[in-house]
């Protein structure tokens, strides 16, 4: 057996992006799990890499102010969240940093002005979770959870801090459920998906169901009043156990009298709360006008193209996917609005001949996925000045593309980032949500 590495003493200087403590031996830098800055700590090194090592905290010598306790009974070993260690609203603070980094390192940049950190609930906030099942005879049957930090076996859990409280009571009953299914070791998955009325279960499962599995499906959701899904291959083949079930998941953004039917497999902001400050301020920093026309790009089942269709003449999503687009429609006719358009696009693949046919709009909202919108910005730029839009607002999951694509709105495009903030809408993780607007 190879002897474990001895520990050794650091003092930790900063946080990294994956709220790892940063710490340097003999000048190569060490990324130090579970560490914080101003920490000095004994750490074990358990991987050697040329530019860099990894370590994990065996004991802290000298704790920072920022340090808590930890909510969760099965933090550390669950790989679900990264931060509990540290004060949520010093998380906040590390991620406003974080951005401020990737502005200045990145895109060589500084927002005009800062805005003031989004953020809400930092516990039970997370209405959207992909769980793991496996049956584990060594840990008495089946474990149904996130997986364990740094490895692909599931955390023994019982409890989560981070679900909504109905969601985490399930955990338990979850495993007795499937334990009590004829096929428990081809039920891979259980994805769960909270709206304001209802929880929806979707269960992936690799064989059919016998008539008894079902019904054992159907007691479950009648005690627990949750709703089933069923997925038997890939995301389209997801149905419902009961079609005749009238409830129907949706979220709600009062504040624009806007209702979002989804389907438990739709892509969905994770916190609903933060969502609709984030909405608010979004549509806020857009400043549209009743005569504005508005280009919503990735737009999704339009999260914010029919929140700004209450407040502009004309808005036009696009989205990659076509089946998105077509439920978006049917969103805007669920919400009684005849003012918005939508068409499916590779936005990826964005050309300025393209984004010229596109017309004149006044205002933009661009919201990626994590690969950024660098397509779009450079075509942007790459078009006439009289058919730009005045005003953008940028609604990013990853600090490091925002900074790349503001780079090319203003060393390309002409645009001045007039203000950036983040958006805690992931507490207790490294995952960073920020929204710049450009003029």
């Amino acid at each position: 057996m190879k002897p474990a590495a001895p520990e050794v003493t650091l003092k930790i200087e900063s946080l990294d992006h994956e709220a790892r403590g940063v710490a340097r031996l003999d000048g190569k830098v060490v990324f130090v799990d579970d560490a914080l800055p101003g920490e000095t700590v004994t750490a074990q090194i358990y991987r050697k890499k040329p530019s860099y090592n990894l370590a994990t905290t065996r004991s802290v010598l000298k704790q920072s102010w920022m340090r808590v306790q930890p909510r969760c009974a099965h933090y550390g070993v669950c790989g679900g969240c990264s931060m509990q260690h540290l004060d949520p609203m010093a998380q906040v603070a590390v991620k406003q940093r974080l951005l401020e980094d990737a502005f200045r390192h990145i895109g060589n940049l500084r927002p005009q002005r800062m805005l003031a950190p989004i953020y809400g609930p930092f516990w039970g906030y997370r209405y959207r979770a992909r769980l793991t099942v496996r049956h584990v005879a060594k840990k008495g049957g089946i474990l149904i959870g996130f997986h364990e930090r740094k490895s692909s076996y599931v955390a023994d859990m019982d409890s989560c801090e981070v679900l909504p409280r109905k969601v985490s009571n399930l955990l338990v009953p979850l495993r007795k459920l499937i334990g009590s299914m004829s096929i428990m070791d081809r039920l891979p998955q259980i994805e769960v998906a909270v709206g304001t009325d209802v929880v929806a279960l979707v269960l992936r499962h690799l064989e059919p169901l016998t008539d008894n599995d079902k019904q054992l499906l159907r007691e479950f959701a009648r005690e627990h009043q949750v709703q089933w899904w069923l997925q038997p291959k890939g995301p389209d083949s997801v149905h419902l156990l009961d079609e005749d079930d009238p409830r129907q998941l949706s979220y709600a953004l009062p504040q624009f009298d806007v209702v979002m039917p989804f389907k438990p497999t739709d892509f969905t902001q994770v916190n609903h709360q933060i969502n609709q400050v984030l909405v608010a301020r979004a549509i806020a920093l857009l400043e549209p006008k009743e005569t504005d026309r508005v280009l919503d790009l990735f737009c999704g089942l339009g999260n914010f193209t029919l929140p700004l269709a209450r407040r502009s003449a004309q808005v036009m999503g696009i989205e990659g996917s076509q089946i998105l687009v077509d439920r978006a429609m049917d969103n805007a006719r669920i919400n009684g609005l005849a003012n918005v358009s939508f068409a499916a696009r590779n936005l990826f693949e964005m050309t300025s001949e393209e984004m010229s046919t596109l017309g004149k709009f006044d205002r933009m909202l661009i919201d990626p996925p994590r690969e950024g919108a660098l397509a779009v910005c450079e075509s942007l730029s790459a078009i006439g000045k009289e058919l730009r839009p005045e005003r953008i607002v940028y609604v990013s999951c990853n600090p490091a593309t925002l900074a790349r694509d503001a780079a090319v709105l203003h060393h390309k495009g002409g645009y001045q980032i007039k203000a950036a903030g983040v958006v805690n809408m992931f507490p207790h993780t490294g995952h960073v949500e920020s929204i710049a607007v450009f003029k």
